[in-house]
């Protein structure tokens, strides 16, 4: 049993690391400027294998596909109607700019097909972890917890292709990121669901009291969730403060002038950094005196990183894989401390 559910954990790290790479490639799509290297989904320019030069496309491709995305912008304003979003519906159905065509770019249609491929990969690893969990291990819990994150997945998808539809409306890309924390969280809560029932058929390891549960004191686990949701929030100002980049572009602001016109998002977001830094340093100086605790060191770490990043996208006007790390080392930060939380008990005194 114990080897069985050990293979399991495994696999769902390996989902859980497909998950983060469609994370990071999304990001890459972003920074390039190819979402809208493919305007229709699941295929691209009607094939499951985009071509790699516009000869291949017929003439009117443009006509074609803005005719397509009309249909899809109709559907999407109904379903906001529906949930209330009137206003919000009749502003995406009127903005003429969003039936504008990209011409096509190579690069850019290729740079948004891997994207597509990589989260094909993680969808279906979560497949196989839900029909793996169904065949070999039925147990209620893991498989409602499996079937919600195929679900959130699966309307992660289709919600894709509203982003592409609707051509990168701005809000669209921030529900997009924040759907994509709630996958990875969803993941390492069956991640340590997994890894606690090991520990419950392990006798040895249950006798040796050696289970991955870390104590620490009241202060300190309440500031580990106050900077878990900050973090969180900075991930969120940070899509915001990406929003404004993408609106300036569009208005011809040359990459030089980004950092001294974003406004409030930006000052908080950088404010937020370094409130961070100062209860992650506490928590580990004082980690350092008693537990040693592996992940508030991977914290700080990280954190630092994230912070040089963060100088250097300021001070660097903005270079395109610096934000890309940016983004990398955030979500790194989030799934630290989602499972750090997963772990965390209060220690009685």
């Amino acid at each position: 049993m114990v080897k069985r559910l050990k293979k399991l954990q495994k696999f769902n790290w390996v989902v859980l690391i497909l998950i983060f790479l469609v994370v990071v490639a999304g990001s890459f799509v972003r920074v390039t400027g190819s979402g809208m290297g493919c305007p229709d989904w699941p295929k691209c320019f009607g094939y499951w294998v985009p071509p790699t030069e516009a000869g291949s496309l017929p003439a009117d491709y443009k006509e074609t596909y803005a005719e397509g995305r009309v249909q899809k912008i109709e559907k999407f304003a109904r379903f906001l109607s529906g949930i209330g979003l009137d206003e919000t519906a009749a502003k995406i159905k009127n903005d003429p700019n969003l039936l504008t065509e990209q011409e096509f770019n190579a690069a850019k249609t290729w740079t948004e097909y891997v994207n597509r491929l990589c989260g094909f990969l993680a969808g279906n690893g979560m497949l196989l972890a839900l029909v793996w969990l169904l065949v070999v291990y039925r147990k209620r819990k893991f498989i409602l917890l499996s079937l919600l994150n195929l679900v959130i997945m699966g309307f992660q998808a289709w919600f894709g292709s509203i982003v592409v539809a609707s051509n990168l409306v701005p809000w669209t890309i921030t529900v997009h990121m924040l759907l994509a924390l709630v996958i990875l969280a969803i993941q390492l809560y069956l991640i340590h669901l997994i890894g606690k029932e090991i520990e419950l058929h392990n006798d040895s390891l249950r006798k040796s009291g050696d289970s991955p549960v870390y104590r620490v004191p009241k202060w300190m686990y309440w500031l580990i969730v106050l900077s878990m949701l900050i973090t969180t929030y900075q991930i969120f100002l940070g899509t915001q403060v990406r929003e404004m980049i993408d609106e300036m572009t569009i208005q011809g602001v040359t990459r030089q002038g980004w950092s001294s016109q974003l406004g409030l998002p930006f000052f908080i977001h950088r404010s937020f950094s370094w409130m961070v830094l100062i209860f992650i340093v506490l928590i580990a100086w004082k980690n350092e005196q008693g537990e040693k605790i592996r992940p508030i060191r991977w914290l700080l770490m990280i954190l630092s990183i994230e912070l040089v990043s963060g100088i250097v996208l300021v001070y660097g006007n903005m270079p395109g894989m610096v934000q890309i790390a940016h983004l990398f080392f955030a979500v790194i930060l989030f799934c630290i401390f989602t499972l750090m939380l997963f772990r965390l008990k209060i220690a009685r005194t």
